[in-house]
């Protein structure tokens, strides 16, 4: 799992500096996507590990940091949307960024679950044939 938010680590950042330079560099919240990326980035590095709690715990934080960022950017979002102002199309673009990085975070995020379960059925089967 660990490679596999490395590689979400780049989708972010990539995102990140795509939504900088197309709204013309003018706004540095859009690099938000790309903070986590790298936030994602450097613990999806240290969880490269043959420690197991090692992984476990940079695993967490990086799912952590996901879910965080989800919610964070679906507050933005109906924020945004509730204000009632119109649209232009620099908060379009804006928009649109916020949607693909709560859409890529939750799938981080569902991944992340259902490898997390899957490591404690492993876990559990293990124990009870230390049992037996």
């Amino acid at each position: 799992m660990a490679r596999v938010t490395l590689v979400f680590a780049v989708l972010l950042a990539g995102l990140g500096m795509g939504g900088y330079f197309g709204t013309g560099s003018q706004h540095p919240t859009a690099l938000i996507p790309a903070g986590i990326g790298i936030a994602m980035g450097v613990f999806g590095f240290l969880a490269i590990s043959p420690n197991e709690g090692r992984r476990k715990l940079f695993m967490h934080f990086n799912v952590t940091i996901a879910v965080l960022g989800f919610v964070g950017t679906l507050v933005q979002m109906f924020r945004t949307l509730a204000s009632g102002k119109e649209l232009d199309p620099t908060t379009m673009t804006a928009l649109a960024a916020q949607l693909v990085l709560a859409w890529l975070l939750l799938i981080y995020v569902i991944l992340c679950a259902r490898s997390f379960i899957v490591a404690r059925e492993s876990e559990v089967i293990a124990m009870r044939k230390d049992q037996d």
